[in-house]
């Protein structure tokens, strides 16, 4: 039986709403719609969803105020951004409340839903390789989801997750941005934003900064890669 994905869309100018609700029910998703904050934290704590598209200006509570209590709540949904702000500013406030896309309006249907199609994949990017994954003293564990470096915990974001597991395949040798985009995002093309400078900044202060040994690296060039 094909699985339906259930989408919270939280979106406060009513024509946008229905039109994103209308695009997205016709691509087959079950589609909730919040007008405000309150009325999308109470569709959330009585509902199970796929993933969850958030503005961040709307009433009552805003979308980043949303964004840390979803994601504190589960911490494995997707949560896209989709907002008229799109200062770098207001795009390192959401990816740092856990927040695993940020797309600025106006935008295109199709890179929504290209977008969403990478996050509701059910395999999870997974390829049947080993559960644990060890650079140095870090160590991944892909089924559960779980980082630790040094015995301690670091909480990753699905993107960070994968992007992460990406690098660690890929040892020594240098990612490419457009590898990173096509293997993490499922883009073959680039959106000309620096979602990727900024997700690479997010895992060196959660898995370098604290630490004397760095393991993130950049070749100028070529891309980043993990030793």
């Amino acid at each position: 039986m094909e699985i339906v994905n259930k989408i919270l869309l939280v979106e406060d100018e009513v024509k946008l709403r229905n039109l994103i609700k209308e695009e997205l029910s016709s691509n087959g998703y079950l589609v909730d719609i919040a007008e405000d904050g309150i009325v999308a934290e109470h569709l959330f704590n009585n509902n199970v969803y796929s993933l969850i598209i958030l503005d961040i200006s709307i009433p009552h509570k805003n979308g980043f105020e949303l964004c840390k209590t979803f994601r504190s709540n589960n911490k494995q949904i997707p949560i896209i951004m989709l907002t008229a702000l799109g200062e770098i500013e207001d795009k390192m406030q959401a990816f740092n409340l856990g927040a695993d896309d940020f797309i600025v309006k106006p935008f295109h249907f199709d890179e929504l839903l290209a977008r969403m199609k990478v996050f509701l994949k059910r395999s999870d990017h997974e390829d049947g390789s080993e559960n644990i994954l060890k650079i140095h003293d870090l160590e991944m564990n892909v089924e559960k989801k779980s980082v630790y470096r040094a015995g301690k915990e670091i909480n990753l974001t699905q993107k960070e997750f994968i992007l992460l597991k990406l690098l660690i395949q890929n040892k020594d040798k240098p990612t490419s941005k457009q590898e990173i985009l096509e293997k993490v995002w499922d883009l073959s093309f680039d959106t000309g934003t620096n979602t990727i400078e900024v997700y690479i900044s997010f895992l060196r202060n959660k898995i370098d900064k604290q630490f004397e040994r760095k393991l993130i690296y950049t070749k100028s060039g070529f891309g980043y890669f993990i030793k």
